[in-house]
């Protein structure tokens, strides 16, 4: 079966593998060893290293599992949260296009 990889952009890559480096020293400063994380987050410890690692072929839920053991899982919640530009473009009120009308379909009499 082959598998799809996932390609990131150089500038997407160095943001998930930073997010890796700070799960990494959040462990450490937990002093916890990645076997133990692994078990409590109920993944293998070469997904962990993955993680740590930012590879982008790890599935979001493992992230999520690895947070929880960490007590960071709530962090996940401030993404999005002062969405700057989201909201100016908001203030702006554009104008969503709308879907064209449907055609009238022909009926044969």
């Amino acid at each position: 079966m082959n598998k799809r990889r996932t390609i990131l952009l150089p500038k997407t890559q160095a943001i998930l593998s930073s997010f890796g480096e700070n799960i990494k020293l959040a462990r450490l400063r937990r002093k916890l060893s990645s076997y133990q994380v692994a078990e409590r987050a109920d993944i293998s410890r070469t997904t962990l290293v993955a993680i740590e690692k930012g590879v982008p072929g790890v599935a979001m839920g493992a992230y999520l599992q690895v947070l929880f053991v960490l007590g960071l899982e709530q962090d996940l919640l401030k993404v999005g949260i002062d969405d700057v530009l989201g909201r100016k473009l908001q203030d702006a009120e554009l104008i969503m296009k709308e879907r064209a009308p449907k055609k009238a379909s022909k009926r044969k009499e």
